[in-house]
């Protein structure tokens, strides 16, 4: 399937910026379109409805809220010229739960690229890249703040264990690893799948080098050395294959991956 129907989550952050250039980058190569949508929080920190709460009050409340949103889509115009799309270029601002709402949207394109999660993002438009992979069913790619999308990489990585969701991320990426032609495949432990993988990417035009660790390695400090040596385009990986809740309480791998890498994730669940 053609990549050519992209989202942005656009929330005005650095890493929100350095998604929409990789995407920009993306749809150049491709001739694809990319919709930036910016998601906002209804929900407010606290209840300004409260009597104990001055109508002068709710009202400066209600127009720094008015001039966050304002500032972001006037930080995406700024972009426009730079990111050189046209009219393939569109802006979609959509209230509600942002997770929620982006995870929703995401469903009738393609793929959909989030910057990580940053500390100093705003509460009304802050979102969670690892929710969105758990409730979108569609790939998505989490772009660090300050990534190069016009920088040279080697060729792209794929983390593989042979579960369900690692099959997910490799269907959901094939056609980027295509246009790659070369794939390092990184293993931690024991497994029967790799000759029968091999085949399956040889029959893509896809060239795989393998990289494997003892199982007496941490799967996250295997994948970060590795990338940070060899500084991949992407890194391909199954979101969450055990429940979140375990992940969350484990500080388990894709959120440990996601806190400290470099480069673009592409996460699928």
């Amino acid at each position: 399937m053609p990549i050519m129907n992209l989202l942005v989550a656009f929330n005005g952050s650095d890493a929100s910026e350095a998604a929409l250039r990789y995407a920009a980058s993306l749809a150049h190569s491709r001739g694809a379109h990319v919709t930036a949508m910016l998601a906002h929080s209804t929900h407010e920190t606290f209840d300004t409805r409260s009597r104990w709460i001055p109508a002068e009050a709710r009202s400066l409340l209600a127009e720094a809220k008015a001039d966050i949103l304002s500032a972001i889509e006037g930080r995406l115009d700024a972009l426009r010229p730079e990111l050189g799309l046209g009219d393939g270029l569109s802006f979609v601002v959509r209230p509600g739960r942002v997770d929620k709402t982006l995870s929703e949207a995401a469903r009738t394109f393609d793929v959909i690229f989030v910057g990580r999660e940053m500390d100093d993002d705003d509460e009304h438009v802050r979102l969670h890249p690892d929710k969105i992979a758990l409730m979108s069913g569609r790939p998505v790619v989490v772009v660090p703040d300050g990534y190069d999308a016009g920088s040279r990489h080697s060729h792209a990585a794929l983390a593989w264990d042979g579960s369900r969701a690692a099959a997910r991320a490799l269907s959901d990426s094939l056609r980027l690893l295509e246009a790659q032609g070369k794939v390092s495949v990184l293993t931690v432990g024991e497994t029967d799948t790799l000759e029968a993988l091999q085949t399956h990417l040889t029959r893509h035009d896809i060239e795989m080098e393998h990289h494997g660790w003892p199982d007496t390695q941490s799967v996250a400090a295997a994948i970060l050395s590795h990338c940070q040596r060899h500084d991949p385009s992407l890194l391909v990986m199954g979101a969450y294959e055990h429940s979140k809740f375990r992940e969350d309480l484990l500080g388990g791998l894709t959120a440990s991956v996601l806190r400290d890498i470099q480069i673009p994730v592409l996460l699928s669940h």
